[in-house]
């Protein structure tokens, strides 16, 4: 009696030390305050961008059917949703880990000795085990497995947004690049009628020939600038393509207004509606890669909790149940049962446990320090953006005054030119800034496109 109440106080005491192996995941790492700094006058209301479904953020009907085509195609998204059902396959298992495992494994032989007759002997039995989980290694296991499906679904999150402002980005750039080719366009149109006044002008014996050769350079660079914008669109078409999953052809697009505030970037740029940031915590629910690395702590949680519960004992029943001639039978064979319980307790295992289990607890300290620097860079993408977006809007009124007075320029110059007051230089001079502030005005344009997209994905949208 006294040995059984020994062995009855030694069974509770480990269970009550293994109690903790049993607790759930609970958020310990502090977030960093005011992730979005302060350096851009960050608003921080209710009210985010983020909030917006992408169907609402992107407005452009051609737009919106290249982003659902490479929804549905994009072969780094398939890949995501597919690594989802191999999580779900994987929880699914360590859940039925519960049960016990039943195998059907018959046997046979035929056996002789000298000149007797042979021996048939047969066992068809159900060989069944059993794994109690009395210290959580099952559960701690299974909860891992949860951990790593929700990770899944994060990855499949942040693909999905980044796939959208990879899809955007490209589009905006060749809206860029078309009105570019139009700019150029229009400047060889102008800068090959300048070289006809020229060639005038020199034939009239009023110019010199060096003015007609400088003349026609220039317009010659425009035309290899036309030629390097041409094969800049295909390219973009192509990469456009290979995010779509489809075979190089044309992209559908609109154009931008060469208006003022017309166009889709100007829409995002100058709209207060779109530089709307929210709450720090929103965008900690919001972003994929945040909650993806709270994830990968809890999973690194749970595998600290299975590490240690391999120093305590495991317990196994098993049994087997089936029919057998064995030892003399006659068939048909006898039912036979078999039972056996087992505990393993780890006693020496050349430091392996010890070594899973710091091993796993420093996993976990490592990922802790991995989630404060990833919402540290998610503000920081934040205030960059926000930077960049603002700044674009600046330089918005600036650019295009500057179009507006070199243009004027260019007109007079060249008047200036035909009248014999104004030298070819002076005209060559006035046509190239005006060309350079265009294009400038054309790039601060995407460039603020592209800024707004980069606050919308970093705020977490994109998702939904």
């Amino acid at each position: 009696m006294k040995y059984k109440n020994i062995i009855v106080a030694a069974a509770v005491s480990m269970m009550l030390t293994g109690c903790g192996l049993y607790n759930k995941y609970e958020k310990t790492v502090e977030d960093p305050a005011d992730p979005f700094g302060t350096a851009v006058g960050v608003n921080t209301t209710d009210e985010s961008i983020a909030q917006m479904s992408w169907r609402e953020f992107f407005s452009d009907p051609l737009l919106q059917q290249l982003i659902d085509q490479a929804l549905a195609n994009n072969t780094d998204l398939n890949t995501a949703r597919i690594n989802i059902e191999k999580s779900e396959i994987s929880l699914k298992a360590k859940k039925l880990a519960y049960l016990p495992s039943i195998y059907f494994s018959p046997q046979g032989s035929l056996s002789k000795f000298g000149s007797s007759d042979w021996s048939k002997s047969y066992t068809l039995p159900l060989d069944v085990s059993w794994d109690i989980d009395v210290f959580g290694s099952i559960t701690n296991k299974k909860r891992a497995a949860k951990a790593a499906l929700l990770q899944a679904q994060m990855t499949e999150e942040s693909t999905r947004s980044n796939l959208i402002s990879s899809i955007a980005q490209e589009y905006f750039y060749l809206q860029l690049l078309d009105r570019e080719l139009d700019i150029l366009i229009e400047t060889d149109s102008l800068w090959y009628a300048s070289l006809e006044t020229e060639e005038a002008l020199y034939e009239n014996g009023q110019a010199y020939s060096t003015a007609v050769n400088q003349q026609e350079a220039s317009w010659l660079d425009v035309k290899t600038q036309i030629v390097d914008i041409r094969r800049a669109i295909r390219s973009t078409e192509n990469e456009i393509c290979s995010l779509l999953c489809i075979t190089p052809q044309h992209i559908e697009r609109t154009h931008w207004n060469a208006d003022r505030y017309h166009s889709s970037a100007d829409k995002r740029m100058f709209e207060e509606r779109y530089t709307k940031v929210g709450i720090p915590a929103q965008m900690l629910e919001r972003r994929p890669d945040i909650r993806l690395a709270n994830y990968y702590i809890e999973e690194a949680f749970y595998n600290v909790q299975a590490a240690r519960a391999a120093f305590f004992p495991s317990i196994t029943l098993t049994g087997e149940a089936g029919w057998s001639n064995n030892g003399g039978l006659v068939n048909p064979g006898k039912l036979l049962w078999q039972f056996i319980g087992s505990l393993t307790q780890p006693i020496f295992a050349r430091g392996q446990i010890r070594a899973d289990y710091k091993t796993a607890q420093l996993t976990e300290e490592n990922l802790k320090k991995k989630y404060v620097q990833t919402v540290i860079d998610a503000g920081n993408e934040v205030n960059e953006a926000l930077a960049e977006c603002q700044a674009a809007r600046e330089k918005h009124d600036y650019y295009h005054r500057q179009v507006e007075v070199l243009y004027e320029a260019y007109i007079g110059t060249h008047e200036l030119m035909d009248n014999g007051k104004a030298s070819y230089l002076e005209v060559l001079t006035a046509q190239e800034s005006l060309l350079s502030a265009q294009l400038n005005e054309a790039s601060n344009m995407y460039t603020g496109a592209q800024a707004i997209i980069a606050l919308y994905i970093a705020l977490g949208g994109g998702t939904k």
